[in-house]
């Protein structure tokens, strides 16, 4: 069953997804967050659709000491939104730092700044759903 990893986030969406064994996650696209969430959710839902997942994983933005902040809560409601608009299981899972290790690999790998702003937000989304892979969570 092949994974969707969410990275939420005010003006973009990171989406990464599985290989349908569930091993590897790979940077998929970035959505540029429209003026309706629902426009948004729809996109996501034929995301979804085309890929055939099986599973959508949203990134929980934690504090460092493992509190709920504003964006955390605001990842809850959404996820939670986006339960009721698809038709496979939405969990959410700790993606702390992820955007850190993000960039981290992309400065690495000697992209410049302007072409990280528009990768780290994918590439944040693997990083996490390649964390939740490693854990062995439900496939």
């Amino acid at each position: 069953m092949r994974a969707l990893g969410i990275d939420l986030g005010t003006k973009r969406i990171g989406l990464a997804t599985s290989d349908p064994s569930g091993t590897i996650a790979t940077p998929l696209s970035t959505l540029e967050r429209s003026r309706s969430v629902r426009s948004d959710h729809a996109a996501l839902a034929r995301i979804v659709s085309d890929e055939e997942i099986g599973i959508v994983v949203v990134g929980l933005p934690l504090r460092m000491n493992g509190e709920l902040g504003v964006a955390a809560e605001a990842a809850q409601r959404e996820a939670g939104l986006l339960g009721t608009f698809l038709d496979v299981p939405v969990i959410l899972f700790d993606e702390r730092m992820t955007t850190v290790a993000a960039d981290r690999v992309l400065k690495e790998a000697s992209i410049s700044a302007s072409r990280r702003r528009r990768y780290v937000d994918r590439v944040a989304a693997a990083v996490m759903l390649q964390s939740w892979l490693d854990r062995g969570c439900p496939r």
